[in-house]
């Protein structure tokens, strides 16, 4: 608001009354100022008692010790806002969580992967064994199918089969002469190299699986259906070059981790350790939902497992060069602890930060661990439709025989077995990793037992596997949708209802064709264990 004062004059029109003639005279005339000052313009003024009034409102006495009193005294009612502070304490009771929960899961699939990496030391060569007697004795034994071993025997002895010819053929790869000529390199070629075989050993392990399938499939399929393959005996050449290949990838990355432990003044190992955090920045500014959690869930603990069995191949080789030394064990332990330590750090942190950010429970670990429960369980069905280790190495990519094949070249060129008594003590040495195995594979079926009955599974251990018609090839779309036997209905909207027959199948064609653009569920339990982000894994 603006106010003009007119000082001289008025600014308005002012008529006069006056003949033609007297235009000219001073009574008719009004007079003019020259350059301004004919008026002031006052703007934004209002009475001094207003602000008074509004400044008493808020300070009664408007003095600085009144209002330092104000400030150090007002209040204010968090329960007006209860919902937001509500969710806020749950988050800092998730995160709290999350250590115990994830460890759980960690744990539990540990001793998963260490009961596939035991077979193949164990149970394995004893299965070959069993099926090579089975097939020398056919002569004398009439033959009373078609086969002349089970689809697991054949398995078993091409399992065997390739880990005696990758052995055979790592005895060409010289460690010593690979651990120089990484130790020659500075420390940054190394921490390149060390990030590339990391990048590879992932494309290794999905691709190294499916090329195993695709000879056990091959090797296995009946003799009546009709056959698009390229024969069994390319597969296995193709099955044995890449687990030779593989293994001399994880040499590499084990000589690499040598270097790292046995450097002067440990920056390598520094800088290897400090990529861990650096993985926390590329996985948790992203969003996950639970599937892509539990994916990599399964990825670190497969990771979290190799880490392990590479320090275990590099105290074997440093023992080896300090002539089994124990106090050189005691040296190699504070590096070997913060490596471990800054796996776990790093894994903790990472899920934290992500179900934080994502609005994820800290309960879904559970439902990760039930799932991976329920793989076990259902491996050990008398119709299982695959093995157990094979399973473990689809769900979590984590392939044993590439790791065994190392270990055992590692292990027989450091320790020198002469003599009966040495000899004797490899075989003890064996029964214990057989009793191992045993007690370990006991224990975790019981315990898969329970998580399966806490997460209502049991039901999907009776259902039957979907079969294919004979002569139908299935279709891409098919791959990526769920199979199921009966059309599932929504649990919100309908009541439950027994499963439908096959006939009934047959004729809800319809019905079938509609369920492939149905939403997908996100709840774990609900979506197939076969499936993991669209990709099927069995």
């Amino acid at each position: 608001m603006d106010i003009r004062l007119e000082i001289f004059g008025s600014n308005l029109h002012v008529f006069v009354r006056r003949r033609v003639c007297d235009w000219m005279m001073s009574a008719c005339v009004v007079p003019t100022v020259k350059h301004g000052g004919r008026g002031v313009i006052v703007w934004g003024s209002f009475p001094g008692d207003t602000l008074a009034k509004c400044f008493h409102n808020v300070i009664p006495d408007p003095s600085l010790a009144r209002f330092m009193c104000a400030e150090l005294t007002r209040g204010y009612f968090l329960e007006h806002n209860e919902a937001k502070y509500t969710e806020r304490r749950e988050r800092v009771y998730t995160c709290m969580r999350i250590p115990r929960e994830l460890e759980k899961l960690m744990i539990f699939g540990f001793f998963l992967c260490l009961d596939a990496f035991l077979y193949v030391f164990t149970l394995l060569p004893l299965r070959m064994l069993l099926a090579l007697l089975h097939l020398l004795t056919l002569p004398c034994c009439s033959l009373g199918g078609s086969r002349l071993l089970q689809p697991a025997q054949v398995c078993d002895i091409l399992k065997g089969l390739i880990t005696v010819l990758c052995y055979s053929m790592m005895h060409y790869v010289d460690y010593s002469m690979m651990y120089h000529l990484i130790r020659g390199q500075s420390v940054i070629k190394l921490y390149i190299i060390y990030n590339m075989m990391e990048v590879a050993d992932r494309l290794f392990s999905s691709f190294g699986q499916d090329i195993l399938d695709a000879l056990y499939w091959t090797a296995t399929e009946p003799k009546e259906r009709k056959r698009d393959s390229i024969g069994v005996i390319p597969h296995f050449i193709m099955a044995v070059f890449y687990v030779f290949l593989h293994a001399i990838l994880i040499m590499v990355q084990a000589s690499t981790l040598n270097v790292a432990f046995n450097s002067h003044n440990k920056s390598l190992l520094t800088i290897m350790m400090s990529n861990n955090f650096v993985e926390i920045k590329g996985s948790v500014f992203k969003k996950f939902e639970k599937n892509n959690l539990f994916q990599m869930s399964n990825s670190d603990i497969k990771e979290r497992f190799t880490s392990y069995v590479l320090l275990l191949i590099v105290c074997l080789r440093n023992m080896e060069q300090f002539s089994w030394n124990p106090d050189h064990l005691w040296v190699l332990l504070p590096d070997v602890f913060m490596v471990i330590a800054s796996e776990i750090a790093v894994d903790v942190i990472k899920h934290a930060f992500i179900t934080k950010f994502n609005e994820i429970t800290a309960d879904v670990y559970s439902e990760y661990r039930a799932s991976l429960a329920f793989d076990l369980v259902s491996c050990r069905q008398k119709n299982a439709c695959t093995d157990y280790s094979d399973s473990v190495a689809r769900r979590m990519g984590f392939i044993p025989l590439p790791l065994a094949v190392l270990l055992i070249r590692v292990v027989m060129s450091s320790v020198n077995v002469q003599g009966a008594l040495s000899y004797s003590c490899v075989f003890l040495f064996y029964l214990g990793m057989v009793t191992l195995k045993v007690l370990n594979s006991i224990v975790l079926l019981g315990k898969s037992c329970v998580y399966v009955k806490r997460a209502n599974m049991e039901d999907k251990l009776f259902e039957k596997p979907p079969t294919a018609a004979p002569g139908n090839t299935p279709s891409p779309t098919s791959k990526t949708s769920r199979p199921s036997t009966s059309p599932e209905p929504d649990p919100a909207t309908l009541t439950p209802s027994p499963p439908a027959t096959p006939e009934q199948n047959e004729g809800d064609g319809t019905e079938g064709t509609e369920l492939k653009h149905r939403t997908p569920k996100k709840d774990l339990l609900d979506v197939d264990r076969f499936t993991i982000c669209g990709n099927r894994i069995d």
